[in-house]
């Protein structure tokens, strides 16, 4: 594993200049080599040094980090910083590794270096390959207390599932169902690759949805909030299908 990750900073704004360096000092693993307002001050800079890591703004005077992107060559490592959601989609299609949005506190910006420091392991990547999927035969149904009866649902017929305090409500093509179980329990029961947790209260069967948009998903007539919490998981899950 590399001793450290070398990382650039493209920002236009002082004070998240300010945090982004207050937080990469307290991190071991990185070393910050060059803080720039603007991705055409730093494309130079870039093309010598081919920092691990760059943190870039998305919305800059001269050029906006999303149009830079495509010219990086070679392209490090990316991690967004932005206050604005609606860009988070086009971004993985960038296939940026996170998109922190602002303001971000330290805990979410270390979890997301660290999971980047860990993955240059050949150790660990080349474990990852090597590793033999064991692949069970997805549930056609699954079967859920509902009162004092079991009752029997077909995953292919479930929309989209709704926390509701200790309860869960089970939005299908039919009826709506409620049920004493937690959202752990019931991601154990279906198939993970046709459903994602989207927010906090929110789970979605993929196949169901119409559309997304500004990090909203529309099942049929819901719309659903998608949380920064888990948009790197869900984006990431959308590219593996297509």
């Amino acid at each position: 594993m590399k001793d450290k990750l070398t990382c650039y900073i493209i920002e236009d704004e002082y004070l998240a200049q300010e945090i982004l360096e207050e937080y990469i000092q307290k991190v071991s693993f990185l070393a910050l080599k060059g803080t720039f307002v603007s991705p055409l001050e730093a494309a130079a800079h870039l093309a010598e040094d081919q920092p691990d890591l760059l943190f870039l703004d998305i919305n800059m005077p001269d050029l906006d980090g999303l149009s830079f992107i495509p010219m990086l060559n070679p392209k490090p490592m990316i991690i967004l910083t932005t206050a604005y959601d609606q860009y988070a989609l086009k971004a993985y299609d960038l296939e940026v590794k996170d998109y922190l949005l602002k303001p971000f506190t330290f805990e979410r910006f270390y979890k997301a270096v660290l999971r980047l420091y860990q993955e240059q392991s050949p150790r660990q990547f080349l474990e990852k390959k090597e590793e033999k999927v064991e692949t069970k035969p997805e549930p056609e149904y699954i079967f859920l207390k509902v009162g004092h009866r079991v009752q029997k649902v077909a995953t292919r017929d479930i929309l989209f599932v709704e926390g509701m305090k200790d309860y869960l409500r089970i939005h299908t093509t039919e009826e709506k169902i409620m049920t004493l179980l937690s959202f752990a329990k019931l991601e154990e029961l279906l198939p993970a690759q046709d459903f994602a947790r989207v927010h906090r209260s929110f789970l979605v069967a993929i196949h169901k949805i119409d559309h997304i948009e500004k990090n909203r998903i529309q099942i049929v007539d819901q719309i659903i909030p998608i949380s920064d919490t888990y948009a790197e998981a869900f984006y990431k899950m959308l590219k593996g299908l297509q």
